[in-house]
Protein backbone atom coordinates (compact mmCIF):
# COMPACT_ATOMS: atom_id res chain seq x y z
CA UNK A 1 0.00 0.00 0.00
CA UNK A 2 1.41 3.39 -1.04
CA UNK A 3 0.82 6.56 0.97
CA UNK A 4 1.17 9.93 -0.70
CA UNK A 5 -0.40 13.08 0.67
CA UNK A 6 -2.29 15.19 -1.82
CA UNK A 7 -1.97 18.97 -1.98
CA UNK A 8 -4.78 19.64 0.50
CA UNK A 9 -3.46 17.11 2.99
CA UNK A 10 0.05 18.51 2.72
CA UNK A 11 -1.25 22.06 3.20
CA UNK A 12 -3.04 21.12 6.43
CA UNK A 13 0.04 19.24 7.60
CA UNK A 14 2.16 22.36 7.08
CA UNK A 15 -0.37 24.57 8.91
CA UNK A 16 -0.29 22.21 11.89
CA UNK A 17 3.50 21.86 11.83
CA UNK A 18 4.08 25.61 11.81
CA UNK A 19 1.53 26.16 14.58
CA UNK A 20 3.17 23.47 16.69
CA UNK A 21 6.66 24.85 16.17
CA UNK A 22 5.79 28.54 16.54
CA UNK A 23 3.12 28.43 19.25
CA UNK A 24 2.70 25.09 21.01
CA UNK A 25 6.29 24.16 21.76
CA UNK A 26 7.11 27.42 23.47
CA UNK A 27 4.43 26.88 26.13
CA UNK A 28 4.39 23.09 26.42
CA UNK A 29 6.83 22.38 29.26
CA UNK A 30 5.85 25.49 31.21
CA UNK A 31 2.12 24.63 31.14
CA UNK A 32 2.93 21.07 32.18
CA UNK A 33 4.84 22.32 35.25
CA UNK A 34 1.89 24.29 36.70
CA UNK A 35 0.73 22.60 39.91
CA UNK A 36 -2.97 23.48 39.80
CA UNK A 37 -4.59 21.16 37.19
CA UNK A 38 -7.19 23.81 36.36
CA UNK A 39 -4.49 26.38 35.62
CA UNK A 40 -2.57 24.24 33.12
CA UNK A 41 -5.13 25.08 30.45
CA UNK A 42 -4.54 28.09 28.20
CA UNK A 43 -7.42 29.55 26.18
CA UNK A 44 -5.07 31.66 24.08
CA UNK A 45 -3.49 28.65 22.36
CA UNK A 46 -6.95 27.23 21.64
CA UNK A 47 -8.11 30.51 20.10
CA UNK A 48 -4.99 30.77 17.96
CA UNK A 49 -5.45 27.23 16.68
CA UNK A 50 -9.14 27.79 16.12
CA UNK A 51 -8.43 30.80 13.93
CA UNK A 52 -6.43 28.43 11.69
CA UNK A 53 -9.32 25.96 11.52
CA UNK A 54 -7.77 23.38 13.84
CA UNK A 55 -10.67 23.31 16.33
CA UNK A 56 -13.31 22.76 13.65
CA UNK A 57 -11.44 20.32 11.41
CA UNK A 58 -14.16 17.68 11.79
CA UNK A 59 -17.04 19.94 10.70
CA UNK A 60 -18.54 19.44 7.20
CA UNK A 61 -18.39 22.26 4.67
CA UNK A 62 -22.16 22.65 4.72
CA UNK A 63 -21.81 24.00 8.28
CA UNK A 64 -18.72 26.09 7.61
CA UNK A 65 -15.98 23.60 8.41
CA UNK A 66 -13.11 22.22 6.30
CA UNK A 67 -14.57 18.65 6.08
CA UNK A 68 -11.20 16.95 5.74
CA UNK A 69 -10.73 13.20 5.49
CA UNK A 70 -9.30 10.86 8.13
CA UNK A 71 -5.84 10.85 6.58
CA UNK A 72 -5.68 14.63 6.89
CA UNK A 73 -6.94 14.50 10.46
CA UNK A 74 -4.31 11.89 11.30
CA UNK A 75 -1.37 13.85 9.91
CA UNK A 76 -2.59 17.05 11.58
CA UNK A 77 -2.88 15.23 14.92
CA UNK A 78 0.64 13.89 14.58
CA UNK A 79 2.04 17.35 13.86
CA UNK A 80 0.20 18.95 16.78
CA UNK A 81 1.25 16.16 19.14
CA UNK A 82 4.85 16.66 18.10
CA UNK A 83 4.48 20.03 19.80
CA UNK A 84 2.39 18.81 22.75
CA UNK A 85 0.31 15.65 23.00
CA UNK A 86 -2.27 17.06 25.43
CA UNK A 87 -2.86 20.23 23.43
CA UNK A 88 -3.30 18.11 20.30
CA UNK A 89 -5.89 15.99 22.12
CA UNK A 90 -7.83 19.08 23.18
CA UNK A 91 -8.26 19.97 19.51
CA UNK A 92 -9.00 16.45 18.24
CA UNK A 93 -11.52 15.89 21.04
CA UNK A 94 -13.67 18.47 19.27
CA UNK A 95 -13.40 16.63 15.94
CA UNK A 96 -14.47 13.41 17.65
CA UNK A 97 -17.77 14.83 18.87
CA UNK A 98 -18.39 16.69 15.61
CA UNK A 99 -18.32 13.27 13.95
CA UNK A 100 -20.88 12.07 16.51
CA UNK A 101 -23.14 15.04 15.75
CA UNK A 102 -23.06 14.26 12.04
CA UNK A 103 -23.57 10.52 12.62
CA UNK A 104 -26.46 10.72 15.08
CA UNK A 105 -28.18 14.11 14.99
CA UNK A 106 -31.14 15.34 12.98
CA UNK A 107 -30.56 18.32 10.65
CA UNK A 108 -32.24 20.57 13.24
CA UNK A 109 -29.88 19.35 15.96
CA UNK A 110 -26.86 19.72 13.70
CA UNK A 111 -27.76 23.34 13.09
CA UNK A 112 -28.46 23.98 16.78
CA UNK A 113 -25.14 22.51 17.94
CA UNK A 114 -22.74 23.30 15.10
CA UNK A 115 -23.62 26.92 14.36
CA UNK A 116 -22.57 28.24 17.81
CA UNK A 117 -19.59 25.85 17.82
CA UNK A 118 -18.30 27.25 14.54
CA UNK A 119 -18.87 30.87 15.63
CA UNK A 120 -17.03 30.76 18.96
CA UNK A 121 -13.26 30.16 19.15
CA UNK A 122 -13.66 29.28 22.84
CA UNK A 123 -16.32 26.62 22.24
CA UNK A 124 -14.96 23.16 22.98
CA UNK A 125 -16.83 19.86 23.17
CA UNK A 126 -16.74 17.02 25.68
CA UNK A 127 -18.20 13.55 26.12
CA UNK A 128 -19.13 11.67 29.28
CA UNK A 129 -18.93 7.88 29.50
CA UNK A 130 -16.59 6.88 32.36
CA UNK A 131 -17.93 6.62 35.90
CA UNK A 132 -16.33 5.77 39.27
CA UNK A 133 -17.49 2.14 38.95
CA UNK A 134 -17.70 1.81 35.18
CA UNK A 135 -14.80 2.44 32.85
CA UNK A 136 -13.41 0.24 30.11
CA UNK A 137 -16.02 -2.44 30.89
CA UNK A 138 -18.40 -0.30 28.85
CA UNK A 139 -16.47 -1.24 25.71
CA UNK A 140 -16.91 -5.02 25.90
CA UNK A 141 -19.51 -5.62 28.63
CA UNK A 142 -21.04 -9.03 29.39
CA UNK A 143 -24.29 -9.18 27.45
CA UNK A 144 -26.02 -11.13 30.23
CA UNK A 145 -25.00 -8.85 33.11
CA UNK A 146 -27.22 -5.73 33.29
CA UNK A 147 -25.64 -4.64 36.59
CA UNK A 148 -22.31 -3.94 34.85
CA UNK A 149 -21.43 -0.77 32.96
CA UNK A 150 -22.41 2.85 33.46
CA UNK A 151 -25.13 3.75 35.96
CA UNK A 152 -25.90 7.45 35.39
CA UNK A 153 -29.68 7.18 35.27
CA UNK A 154 -32.07 8.83 32.85
CA UNK A 155 -35.74 8.72 33.79
CA UNK A 156 -38.48 10.01 31.50
CA UNK A 157 -40.14 13.16 32.83
CA UNK A 158 -42.95 14.54 30.66
CA UNK A 159 -41.40 15.89 27.49
CA UNK A 160 -37.86 15.46 28.84
CA UNK A 161 -35.58 13.39 31.06
CA UNK A 162 -34.11 13.66 34.57
CA UNK A 163 -30.45 12.66 34.93
CA UNK A 164 -28.89 11.58 38.23
CA UNK A 165 -25.46 10.18 38.94
CA UNK A 166 -21.80 10.91 38.48
CA UNK A 167 -19.21 10.84 35.72
CA UNK A 168 -15.45 11.00 36.24
CA UNK A 169 -12.32 11.66 34.16
CA UNK A 170 -14.56 13.42 31.64
CA UNK A 171 -12.63 15.22 28.92
CA UNK A 172 -13.12 19.00 28.90
CA UNK A 173 -15.84 18.66 31.57
CA UNK A 174 -14.85 21.90 33.30
CA UNK A 175 -14.41 23.96 30.13
CA UNK A 176 -16.79 22.51 27.51
CA UNK A 177 -19.93 24.32 26.38
CA UNK A 178 -21.58 21.15 25.08
CA UNK A 179 -21.14 17.67 26.56
CA UNK A 180 -22.52 14.41 25.19
CA UNK A 181 -23.58 12.26 28.13
CA UNK A 182 -24.02 8.49 27.88
CA UNK A 183 -26.98 7.68 30.13
CA UNK A 184 -28.51 4.42 31.34
CA UNK A 185 -32.16 4.73 30.32
CA UNK A 186 -32.99 1.05 30.88
CA UNK A 187 -31.11 -0.51 33.82
CA UNK A 188 -32.83 -3.87 33.37
CA UNK A 189 -30.88 -4.83 30.25
CA UNK A 190 -27.19 -4.92 29.32
CA UNK A 191 -25.49 -1.57 28.93
CA UNK A 192 -25.31 -1.93 25.14
CA UNK A 193 -29.09 -2.28 24.93
CA UNK A 194 -30.08 0.29 27.56
CA UNK A 195 -27.96 3.41 27.00
CA UNK A 196 -28.94 6.73 25.40
CA UNK A 197 -26.89 9.84 24.55
CA UNK A 198 -28.08 13.30 25.60
CA UNK A 199 -26.49 16.61 24.62
CA UNK A 200 -26.08 18.77 27.72
CA UNK A 201 -25.35 22.45 27.19
CA UNK A 202 -23.13 23.93 29.88
CA UNK A 203 -23.58 25.53 32.31
CA UNK A 204 -26.69 23.49 33.08
CA UNK A 205 -29.01 23.53 36.05
CA UNK A 206 -28.51 20.39 38.11
CA UNK A 207 -25.05 19.69 36.68
CA UNK A 208 -21.91 20.71 38.51
CA UNK A 209 -18.22 20.16 37.98
CA UNK A 210 -16.50 18.33 40.81
CA UNK A 211 -12.80 17.61 41.09
CA UNK A 212 -10.45 18.45 38.25
CA UNK A 213 -8.00 15.56 38.19
CA UNK A 214 -4.31 16.22 38.83
CA UNK A 215 -2.74 13.78 36.37
CA UNK A 216 0.89 12.79 35.84
CA UNK A 217 0.60 13.10 32.07
CA UNK A 218 -1.52 15.10 29.63
CA UNK A 219 -1.68 17.85 32.23
CA UNK A 220 -2.90 20.51 29.80
CA UNK A 221 -5.84 18.29 28.83
CA UNK A 222 -8.67 18.81 31.30
CA UNK A 223 -10.39 15.84 32.98
CA UNK A 224 -12.98 16.36 35.69
CA UNK A 225 -15.97 14.97 37.54
CA UNK A 226 -19.50 15.79 36.43
CA UNK A 227 -22.23 15.43 39.04
CA UNK A 228 -25.87 15.24 37.94
CA UNK A 229 -28.50 16.06 40.56
CA UNK A 230 -31.98 15.84 39.07
CA UNK A 231 -30.74 17.60 35.93
CA UNK A 232 -33.43 17.96 33.30
CA UNK A 233 -32.72 17.61 29.59
CA UNK A 234 -35.18 18.07 26.75
CA UNK A 235 -36.35 15.27 24.49
CA UNK A 236 -34.96 17.33 21.60
CA UNK A 237 -31.47 16.86 23.03
CA UNK A 238 -31.57 13.08 22.67
CA UNK A 239 -29.02 12.01 20.08
CA UNK A 240 -30.18 9.16 17.91
CA UNK A 241 -32.58 6.50 19.11
CA UNK A 242 -33.68 5.74 22.65
CA UNK A 243 -31.39 3.03 24.09
CA UNK A 244 -29.32 3.25 20.91
CA UNK A 245 -26.08 4.85 22.17
CA UNK A 246 -23.96 1.70 21.92
CA UNK A 247 -25.80 -0.25 19.26
CA UNK A 248 -24.98 2.17 16.46
CA UNK A 249 -22.42 0.81 14.00
CA UNK A 250 -20.52 2.61 11.29
CA UNK A 251 -20.22 6.34 10.75
CA UNK A 252 -17.18 8.54 11.19
CA UNK A 253 -17.37 8.62 14.98
CA UNK A 254 -17.04 4.84 15.14
CA UNK A 255 -13.91 5.00 12.98
CA UNK A 256 -12.18 7.80 14.86
CA UNK A 257 -11.10 6.86 18.40
CA UNK A 258 -8.24 4.38 17.91
CA UNK A 259 -6.94 6.35 14.93
CA UNK A 260 -7.00 9.54 16.99
CA UNK A 261 -4.88 8.11 19.80
CA UNK A 262 -2.50 6.35 17.44
CA UNK A 263 -1.87 9.44 15.31
CA UNK A 264 -1.20 11.39 18.50
CA UNK A 265 1.31 8.69 19.52
CA UNK A 266 3.13 9.14 16.20
CA UNK A 267 3.64 12.82 17.02
CA UNK A 268 4.95 12.04 20.51
CA UNK A 269 7.38 9.50 19.07
CA UNK A 270 8.54 12.06 16.49
CA UNK A 271 9.21 14.54 19.30
CA UNK A 272 11.14 11.93 21.30
CA UNK A 273 13.26 10.90 18.30
CA UNK A 274 14.01 14.51 17.43
CA UNK A 275 14.94 15.27 21.04
CA UNK A 276 17.19 12.21 21.35
CA UNK A 277 18.97 12.84 18.04
CA UNK A 278 19.66 16.45 18.96
CA UNK A 279 20.97 15.44 22.39
CA UNK A 280 23.20 12.72 20.95
CA UNK A 281 24.78 15.17 18.52
CA UNK A 282 25.45 17.87 21.12
CA UNK A 283 26.42 16.01 24.31
CA UNK A 284 29.32 13.89 25.50
CA UNK A 285 29.49 11.11 28.07
CA UNK A 286 32.71 9.59 29.37
CA UNK A 287 34.70 11.99 27.24
CA UNK A 288 33.13 10.80 23.98
CA UNK A 289 30.30 12.28 21.91
CA UNK A 290 27.08 10.36 22.54
CA UNK A 291 26.54 10.00 18.80
CA UNK A 292 29.79 7.95 18.55
CA UNK A 293 28.80 5.46 21.24
CA UNK A 294 27.44 2.15 19.96
CA UNK A 295 24.82 1.72 22.69
CA UNK A 296 23.32 5.14 21.91
CA UNK A 297 23.41 4.42 18.18
CA UNK A 298 21.47 1.20 18.74
CA UNK A 299 18.94 3.01 20.91
CA UNK A 300 18.46 5.73 18.30
CA UNK A 301 18.08 3.11 15.58
CA UNK A 302 15.35 1.34 17.55
CA UNK A 303 13.54 4.62 18.22
CA UNK A 304 13.53 5.52 14.53
CA UNK A 305 12.52 2.02 13.45
CA UNK A 306 9.58 1.75 15.85
CA UNK A 307 8.37 5.26 15.04
CA UNK A 308 8.38 4.65 11.29
CA UNK A 309 6.60 1.33 11.72
CA UNK A 310 3.90 3.04 13.77
CA UNK A 311 3.56 5.83 11.18
CA UNK A 312 3.09 3.34 8.35
CA UNK A 313 0.49 1.35 10.29
CA UNK A 314 -1.34 4.54 11.24
CA UNK A 315 -1.47 5.77 7.63
CA UNK A 316 -2.79 2.39 6.50
CA UNK A 317 -5.64 2.52 9.01
CA UNK A 318 -6.34 6.17 8.14
CA UNK A 319 -6.59 5.23 4.46
CA UNK A 320 -8.84 2.27 5.23
CA UNK A 321 -11.00 4.51 7.40
CA UNK A 322 -11.53 6.84 4.45
CA UNK A 323 -12.88 3.89 2.46
CA UNK A 324 -16.45 2.69 2.79
CA UNK A 325 -15.59 -0.81 4.03
CA UNK A 326 -15.30 -2.01 7.63
CA UNK A 327 -12.01 -3.88 7.34
CA UNK A 328 -10.33 -1.13 9.36
CA UNK A 329 -12.12 -2.06 12.61
CA UNK A 330 -9.85 -4.92 13.68
CA UNK A 331 -6.78 -3.16 12.29
CA UNK A 332 -7.56 0.01 14.26
CA UNK A 333 -7.63 -1.94 17.54
CA UNK A 334 -4.35 -3.65 16.70
CA UNK A 335 -2.94 -0.24 15.76
CA UNK A 336 -3.93 1.15 19.15
CA UNK A 337 -2.18 -1.70 20.94
CA UNK A 338 0.94 -1.26 18.84
CA UNK A 339 0.87 2.50 19.46
CA UNK A 340 0.72 1.84 23.21
CA UNK A 341 3.83 -0.34 23.06
CA UNK A 342 5.65 1.95 20.62
CA UNK A 343 5.16 5.19 22.51
CA UNK A 344 6.31 3.65 25.80
CA UNK A 345 9.43 2.20 24.21
CA UNK A 346 10.43 5.30 22.25
CA UNK A 347 9.86 7.76 25.09
CA UNK A 348 11.67 5.59 27.63
CA UNK A 349 14.68 5.27 25.33
CA UNK A 350 14.71 9.04 24.87
CA UNK A 351 14.85 9.46 28.64
CA UNK A 352 17.66 6.90 28.92
CA UNK A 353 19.71 8.71 26.26
CA UNK A 354 19.28 11.99 28.11
CA UNK A 355 20.45 10.41 31.35
CA UNK A 356 20.45 12.32 34.58
CA UNK A 357 22.27 15.42 35.79
CA UNK A 358 22.32 16.01 39.54
CA UNK A 359 19.67 13.29 39.89
CA UNK A 360 17.22 15.06 37.57
CA UNK A 361 16.16 14.05 34.10
CA UNK A 362 15.44 16.48 31.28
CA UNK A 363 12.08 18.13 31.97
CA UNK A 364 11.03 17.75 28.33
CA UNK A 365 12.10 14.09 28.15
CA UNK A 366 10.37 13.38 31.45
CA UNK A 367 7.18 15.01 30.20
CA UNK A 368 7.06 12.74 27.15
CA UNK A 369 7.35 9.65 29.38
CA UNK A 370 4.52 10.88 31.62
CA UNK A 371 2.32 11.70 28.64
CA UNK A 372 3.00 8.26 27.17
CA UNK A 373 1.68 6.56 30.31
CA UNK A 374 -1.82 7.66 29.24
CA UNK A 375 -1.83 5.05 26.46
CA UNK A 376 -1.72 2.17 28.93
CA UNK A 377 -5.31 2.78 30.01
CA UNK A 378 -6.99 5.17 27.58
CA UNK A 379 -10.00 3.75 25.71
CA UNK A 380 -9.77 0.37 27.42
CA UNK A 381 -6.92 -1.89 28.42
CA UNK A 382 -4.70 -3.94 26.12
CA UNK A 383 -6.51 -7.23 26.73
CA UNK A 384 -9.83 -5.74 25.64
CA UNK A 385 -8.25 -4.25 22.56
CA UNK A 386 -6.71 -7.56 21.56
CA UNK A 387 -10.19 -9.10 21.65
CA UNK A 388 -10.68 -7.17 18.42
CA UNK A 389 -9.52 -10.37 16.69
CA UNK A 390 -13.19 -11.35 17.00
CA UNK A 391 -13.87 -9.01 14.06
CA UNK A 392 -11.66 -11.24 11.91
CA UNK A 393 -13.29 -14.46 13.07
CA UNK A 394 -16.84 -13.54 12.01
Amino acid sequence: MEFRLNEEQRAWQMIARKFAEDEIRKISVARDAIEDPRATFDWEIIRKGSELGLRTLGVPKVWGGPEVDFTTQAVVMAELARGDSAIAKTFSQCWKWCHLIMDRCTPEQQERYLKPFIADHAFVLGGGITEPNAGSDNRLPPLDAPKTGLRLSGVADGDGWRLNGEKCFIANANIAKLIFVFTRTNPEVAVRQGTTIFAVQMPHEGVRVGKVFNKDGWRFYQNAELIFENARVAQSDMMGKLHGAMSHHGGKNAKFAELEYSANAVGVCDAAVEMAMRHARSETRGGRPLADQQTVQLQLSEMNMVTEALRSFMLRVATESDDEGDEHFAHSHFLMNFATEAIQRVCNLNQVIHGYADGRASAAADKLVRDAIIWTHIAGDAVQKMKAVSFLLK
